[in-house]
Formats: structure tokens, C-alpha cells, sequence
């Protein structure tokens, strides 16, 4: 099947593209789509630009677009436009499909086109993807928070050791283990489909209130992987 993914650069889309090629689908090429402002319903606001640097060490085609609409509706159509131009059999989101709002508004907008539209890992158990994601050494960084009991983890490093406190504290503030439906935001840093890892440089964090915030990354750099023999 010929895919285009829709890549955040988040820890959901960078494992859809992940699942694409350990089943042997072609990716045509990777969709991010940088928002102006931080009300968007469909996608990501912090740190999508920096997707350009994950891309280009997949090899992969990439489009990078912008979005200044806060409706569902139009922020689909943009989805649509690229797709139009660059037809595929399918267009893939990543996670088990908890964000209904942004994969309903895609299917609708690319029906009349007969594209398809799915999470790459339908139905499946959240934590337990994060966990996969772990064990295969992807680093994942939070970065925009909207919700109680997640502000202390803005810029944090989800890792295999401070993953369980993660689990405490989203049953006790009851957030999503894998932040589907807004919750919060990640980037990913490395992992094993990347020839290098991205290193964050001059960063600041943006606190909106006691619940939200995001992380600004002024700019960052590829460095060499430290191979372990």
C-alpha cells in the first residue's frame, strides 16, 4: 500500500512511520503541518518545524505546510489540498485512534477523493505501544502540556525508568497513558530508524497556566550516535 503518514515529529506519528515499514508499505512521504497558533484542533504546535531534520535521515519525502485556522473542518482541507496533488492509497495518523475529532475530519475531507484514513495502531493498548517504544530506544520528549498533573513533565524525557511514575499520574489526574485527545505533545530525539539523534539547543519553556504549557526550541543539531560495543 502506498501511504502518506502524518508526522508531527511526535512519539505516535515517528512509530506509525515505524509500523509502515516493518509491513512493507511505501511511504510516499511523510505530511507535517505547522500551526500559527496554538488552538488548532487536528495538529501538533510545538516543535513540528524541527521535522525537517527527522525526515531528511529517513530519506523520505517530506511536506511541510502551515496552518492559521482553529476549525476542524478547514484545518482538513489543508490535508486534502496536499493530498490531491500527491495522490496515495491511504493517509495514516499515528496511535490507536482516540483522536476521533482529527481522523474523522480527515476522512471526511479525503472521502470524495477514495483515500483512506487510519491509526496505524488501531485498537491496540496505548501503554503498551509507549512501552514497545521504549524497550526499542526511541527517546521521547514532552513537549506542550493541557492537563493537570502534567506540567512538571514539560521538557521531561519519558524513559523506561520514569515511565511507571508517568502511569501514576495519569490515573491519578486522569490524563491518557499516550496523551491521545490533547493531553500533551512529544517530540522524538532518536530511535532505531534514525542515523542520528537530534539534540534540542536553546530551548524555553512557555507556561500559559497551572495545566498548559509548551516548549520553544529555538534550534537544534544532529550529532553522531555513541555505539556501545
Amino acid at each position: 500500500m502506498r501511504l502518506a503518514v502524518m508526522f508531527s515529529g511526535g512519539k505516535d506519528s515517528t512509530f506509525a512511520i515505524d509500523w509502515a515499514l516493518s509491513k512493507g508499505h511505501e511511504i510516499a512521504y511523510l505530511l507535517s503541518v505547522k500551526p500559527s497558533r496554538k488552538d488548532c484542533y487536528l495538529f501538533h504546535y510545538a516543535t513540528v518545524e524541527h521535522t525537517t531534520h527527522l525526515a531528511a535521515q529517513l530519506g523520505l519525502k517530506h511536506i511541510l505546510v502551515s496552518c492559521d485556522v482553529a476549525d476542524p473542518v478547514k484545518e482538513a482541507e489543508i490535508v486534502k489540498n496536499v493530498v490531491a496533488k500527491n495522490p496515495v492509497d491511504a493517509v495514516v495518523f499515528g496511535g490507536v485512534g482516540l483522536q476521533e475529532t482529527q481522523i474523522r475530519s480527515v476522512k471526511e475531507a479525503l472521502a470524495p477523493l477514495g483515500i483512506q484514513v487510519f491509526p496505524s495502531h488501531g485498537g491496540e493498548d496505548h501503554g503498551e505501544l509507549f512501552r514497545e517504544m521504549l524497550d526499542k530506544g526511541y527517546e521521547i520528549v514532552i513537549t506542550q502540556v493541557a492537563s493537570a498533573g502534567l506540567l512538571n513533565w514539560l521538557g521531561k524525557t519519558v524513559t523506561k525508568e520514569n515511565f511507571p511514575q508517568l502511569e501514576v499520574d495519569s490515573k491519578k489526574f486522569g490524563f491518557h497513558i499516550g496523551f491521545e485527545g490533547g493531553y500533551a505533545d512529544t517530540f522524538v530525539c532518536d530511535g532505531p530508524i534514525f542515523s542520528k539523534r537530534i539534540a534540542f539547543g536553546e530551548t524555553q519553556k512557555i507556561v500559559e497556566d497551572d495545566f498548559c504549557g509548551h516548549l520553544e526550541v529555538k534550534n537544534v543539531k544532529l550529532v553522531e550516535k555513541i555505539l556501545i560495543k
